[in-house]
């Protein structure tokens, strides 16, 4: 089983001494990744945070939340082996020639350890406040996706879908990485999981509860055999509570990878933190 570590830009980790020795020591104790979130705008108001009691969003609305790409290039210069993870990027909201570009420049100055966790987003407001159409995210996240995978493989690219069209550009520098950057998709919708089996290299659902994580999962293996497609292929990831008992029950259902929150936000309790985690939970499994 490996272990990640999720919000690792957020709140006090958008600070540079704190997230680098975040990226630092959890690569120390050999955590295989970590995860940044994004969100660019908070609109106040907003439509309510999805299962939360006040409709705020976890940290709430005040937490800063640093762009999710520029912390984890600094993590590759201060890192060595530690997958460098989006957990996740809103996608539909970004153009697949500036993500695409930024993606492989990351995976060039990690020697390849760039992942992509994608999400279509669920905040309304965040989509106005940027002029992307709301109620075409699912579509425009399904074109990026396979945009990208051109724009990493081919040289030069030409992709026409209904949202994204380009013609024989060339984006250097490719991806270090065989086949390109995985993606992983991201959110616990039935969208979310066919999306993962119709184009996702992992999966990595909102959920913690297993029997409705393998609901998700069942739905990403019918879609993936749909689309005549592997689903053994595509990596699991989850949201695990730092239990033994609670780790065992979605590594029986397939989990690979399980992520956690940081253990603390005090630089001097961080380090026991992450021990604790790997020491006494993710090595006894």
């Amino acid at each position: 089983m490996k272990a990640g570590i999720i919000f690792a830009n957020s709140g006090p980790f958008s600070r540079p001494e704190l997230f680098g020795q975040l990226a630092r020591e959890a690569e120390e104790l050999g955590f295989d990744s970590i995860w940044t979130v994004e969100h660019v705008v908070i609109p106040q108001a907003h439509m309510p945070y999805p299962g939360s009691k006040d409709g705020q969003m976890p940290g709430g609305d005040e937490v800063p939340i640093p762009d999710p790409l520029i912390p984890l290039a600094y993590a590759a210069a201060i890192t060595s082996k530690i997958k460098l993870a989006t957990g996740i990027v809103i996608l539909p909201q970004r153009h697949p020639l500036y993500l695409a570009k930024q993606l492989a420049t990351i995976d060039v100055l990690s020697h390849g350890r760039m992942l992509l966790g994608i999400g279509s987003g669920w905040m309304k407001e965040e989509f106005e406040a940027v002029d992307v159409d709301f109620h075409a995210r699912g579509a425009r996240t399904d074109e990026s996706i396979q945009a990208m995978r051109a724009l990493w493989s081919e040289n030069p690219t030409t992709f026409h879908g209904k949202h994204f069209h380009f013609h024989d550009v060339k984006s250097l520098p490719k991806p270090v990485q065989s086949g390109g950057i995985p993606i992983h998709v991201g959110g616990h919708s039935p969208a979310a999981a066919r999306r993962a089996g119709r184009f996702g290299d992992g999966f990595f659902p909102t959920i913690v509860n297993p029997e409705k994580l393998k609901e998700a999962f069942g739905l990403m293996h019918g879609a993936a055999k749909e689309a005549g497609r592997n689903p053994n292929a595509i990596e699991l990831t989850a949201m695990a509570v730092p239990k033994i008992d609670a780790i065992k029950a979605v590594q029986d259902i397939g989990v690979t990878r399980v992520v956690f929150g940081p253990p603390s936000s005090d630089a001097a309790k961080l380090r026991a933190g992450l021990e604790r985690l790997a020491n006494e939970i993710v090595a006894k499994i």
